[in-house]
């Protein structure tokens, strides 16, 4: 077998267990809410039109701002809860809209007959009504459910267990084996679930049927004993279980995987236990160090002077670095505990052919051509104050400016899609796609030093501070390079990426 498939599947137990349960404890909360507003909206033509526009509007909301809205909300809380309710708002439409369209087909002769038999209000909608529809709302539940299924690979983002660890870990550094064990397992669990749940739905269309019965037992007890294992499952999962010594976070790629894996095998070397929640915005995973949730990290002196701090100067490396390290501690109780070594600045980069072409080395070289240029960044870069500096120094911008997916972005600078990208100057793909980094002399760009950033509680553990300051000023800007090269162009694993770094550092 592929060492590389044996890997993913390795962790496919843990995935598995983790996406299972949030699935299945959110639409499980789906239907306890859903049904019964869905009830409620068919009986009140007050209550119907205000509901459904609510959880319609819920659905045109993107399921990440879902999930950050949710993680703000929470007081920056990640993990199970937030990405539990971001499922449950999504999986509500189906579910309410297929209940209220359910009664409102029963007919109302069958109404009238129940009424004119005696039965009550409660008694028709329960012993009439609610049998009659239930072929439709099950219906919306097999929909919610493959819905959730599929958005749960988004809890990753809030650092909940999900499949979408293999999802996403792959695209970051391109591996496709992982995206694929993670997308096919998030495809059969959906299937075996809509599975479950449409045998829940012949059963209620075939309750009464002559001549089914031997069926209608197989499907039921086919049905029991799954729904017995699922819910055994989860209540398994969700024991308490013993509680790691440290929380490592990390943020959505490649480097961020690479030194959240150096400081796990340092803190398990040393006998500590180590929980890793990786793939997280900059915003959540620094929200979550602060309130406890997350006890180290690589965090970066300019991503905190720009967007924690919301400054929009450059007073230089040392300002920058020193004036971070007394805004943590002043404002989160967050201790610094010193620089890497390594920097992951922004920089202006353009492959070396193209630039010898048009006469650039600076981007001052740029001003009298930015216009008919086409530039790519990443999902923040246009965004963050370094492209506004940049962009009012040099008073240029771009024809077009695109957005990517850090991977995709060097390939279309490689391929020759665009002009021009923000590169980030401790990445490997610089080097293996011989791109020219473009000099900044107006000093527009800030800087980058890659950081430890701790909670005061974690600090407080003197070995975990041996093993954390041991790590300070080790790594230098080629070899985080070189372990990014690995990775990201050389197609290792993270494992192998620590590894190197292990053998630099001693």
């Amino acid at each position: 077998m592929n060492e590389n498939l044996r890997e993913q599947l390795v962790l496919l137990p843990e995935y598995f267990q983790g996406h299972l349960v949030l699935t299945l404890i959110a639409l499980s909360l789906g239907i306890v809410i859903s049904i019964p507003l869905g009830v409620w909206a068919a009986q009140s033509a007050v209550v119907r039109r205000p509901l459904l526009t609510t959880v319609s509007v819920i659905q045109t909301f993107p399921s990440v701002a879902i999930l950050a809205l949710v993680v703000a909300l929470l007081g920056g809380q990640i993990g199970l809860l937030p990405a539990i309710i971001a499922l449950v708002l999504y999986s509500m439409l189906p579910i309410v809209r297929n209940t209220v369209t359910g009664l409102e087909t029963v007919a109302e002769k069958v109404v009238e007959a129940a009424r004119g038999i005696g039965m009550s209000s409660v008694q028709i909608l329960t012993k009439v009504r609610l049998p009659l529809a239930l072929p439709v709302i099950i219906a919306g539940i097999r929909t919610a459910t493959v819905w959730t299924v599929g958005l749960a690979t988004l809890s990753t983002l809030v650092g909940a267990t999900s499949f979408g660890n293999f999802i996403f870990t792959g695209l970051q550094t391109r591996n496709l084996v992982s995206v694929t064990v993670g997308s096919i397992a998030a495809a059969l669990m959906a299937v075996a679930l809509d599975s479950l749940i449409g045998g829940i739905q012949w059963l209620a269309e075939n309750r009464n049927q002559n001549g089914t019965e031997k069926k209608y037992t197989q499907v039921k007890y086919a049905v029991i004993v799954a729904l017995i294992l699922g819910v055994s499952f989860s209540a398994y999962s969700l024991l308490p279980e013993p509680e790691a010594d440290f929380v490592v976070g990390g943020k959505p790629f490649t480097e961020q995987y690479i030194m959240a894996g150096l400081i796990t095998a340092e803190l398990e070397a040393a006998g500590f236990s180590v929980d890793q929640r990786l793939g997280i915005g900059t915003e959540v995973v620094y929200t979550a160090i602060a309130n406890g949730s997350v006890d180290v990290y690589v965090e970066y002196s300019g991503t905190i002077w720009a967007n924690i701090m919301n400054n929009n100067n450059n007073p230089g490396r040392d300002v920058v670095l020193s004036g971070v390290t007394e805004y943590v501690k002043d404002s989160d109780n967050l201790i610094n505990i010193g620089a890497l070594g390594f920097q992951n600045m922004y920089a202006l980069a353009m492959r070396r052919d193209r630039a010898a072409e048009l006469g650039i080395n600076t981007i001052e070289d740029l001003i009298p051509v930015a216009r008919d240029l086409v530039a790519a960044g990443d999902m923040e870069f246009f965004g963050r104050p370094e492209w506004l500096t940049l962009r009012d120094s040099y008073s240029i911008d771009f024809a077009e400016k695109l957005t990517f997916d850090p991977t995709l972005m060097y390939t279309a600078v490689n391929d020759g899609q665009v002009d021009l990208i923000a590169a980030y100057t401790s990445d490997g793909r610089v080097g293996a796609y011989d791109l020219l980094i473009l000099e900044d002399p107006r000093n527009a760009m800030l800087p980058y030093d890659g950081v430890l950033l701790a909670s005061a509680n974690a600090t407080q553990n003197p070995v975990f501070m041996e093993k954390m300051e041991a790590l300070v000023n080790t790594i230098s800007d080629d070899e985080m390079r070189q372990a990014n090269r690995i990775v990201d162009v050389d197609g290792g694993s993270i494992s192998e990426a620590v590894a190197y770094l292990q053998s630099v550092i001693r």
